[in-house]
């Protein structure tokens, strides 16, 4: 009779037990090549074997098909879209957009033969790292080192079209700084547009129509590839917000408003 008592006692605790808290997550190791530039530190190329695989997602997102964590930084991104404000905010970490791989969360839609896509850039947390970046960007893959061509503009206001022309190849820009009067001005709209393998930055500084900036950049993609928006808090392990709005992506060239 005795023992029924002692085993009800520790049936109940069985519970508490399973509730009490578990470890805590370990803090992501970050390589020392990842960490962004600063005074004292000069951030390399990753080593050249280095790689990631995506994070990828076929879930639309506003006029976008599925969304990826390119190069899966060690905190991963998300995103939304408010239709009312016709507004993308992307979370996103990740050491760069640059070099020959990428980390940044990135919002895409299949796509072959000319286009234009143009939207308009804002950073709500101003104390964010200068060179994170929203991006306009195709890419012929997912892989962290696809051959691409993007439209950046940085926390800091400069705007820049950048490329990498082979799979795995160091990017090259060009890069663009509003000077003068318009010193520290955030420009109103960017855009990039395809026409055959020829491809074009787009700026508008003050709400005047987009222009061309700087030369046409030539570069081949076969179809099907991948266009859309993206951003990169340019942090290995601290998530930022990017948002990019008024986003327009149409399947011809010279369309970019």
């Amino acid at each position: 009779m005795k023992t029924l008592p002692l085993l009800l006692m520790l049936a109940a605790a069985s519970p508490l037990c399973a509730q009490a808290p578990g470890p805590e997550a370990p803090v992501p190791s970050v390589p020392d090549w990842a960490l962004p530039g600063t005074a004292t530190h000069k951030q390399v190329p990753p080593p050249a074997d280095f790689h990631r695989p995506g994070r990828n997602f076929d879930i639309p997102i506003g006029i976008f098909e599925g969304q990826s964590d390119v190069g899966a930084a060690l905190v991963p991104g998300s995103a939304s879209f408010d239709p009312t404000t016709a507004r993308y905010t992307i979370h996103s970490a990740g050491y760069n957009i640059w070099y020959q791989r990428d980390e940044f969360r990135f919002l895409w839609k299949k796509m072959s033969g000319d286009l234009s896509l143009a939207a308009a850039v804002s950073f709500p947390k101003p104390e964010g790292y200068g060179d994170r970046k929203a991006v306009l960007v195709i890419r012929q893959t997912l892989d962290d080192d696809s051959q691409q061509i993007m439209a950046g503009q940085h926390g800091t206001g400069m705007i820049h079209i950048a490329w990498r022309a082979t799979r795995g190849g160091q990017m090259k820009d060009a890069e663009y700084r509003f000077g003068g009067t318009l010193a520290k001005l955030q420009a109103r709209r960017i855009g990039i547009e395809k026409h055959g393998d020829s491809f074009t930055l787009l700026v508008s500084i003050e709400g005047e129509p987009l222009h061309q900036f700087g030369p046409p950049i030539q570069l081949h993609f076969d179809g099907p590839f991948y266009a859309g928006i993206g951003f990169c808090s340019h942090l290995p392990t601290t998530l930022d917000t990017g948002v990019i709005s008024n986003v327009m992506l149409e399947n011809a060239a010279g369309q970019a408003r």
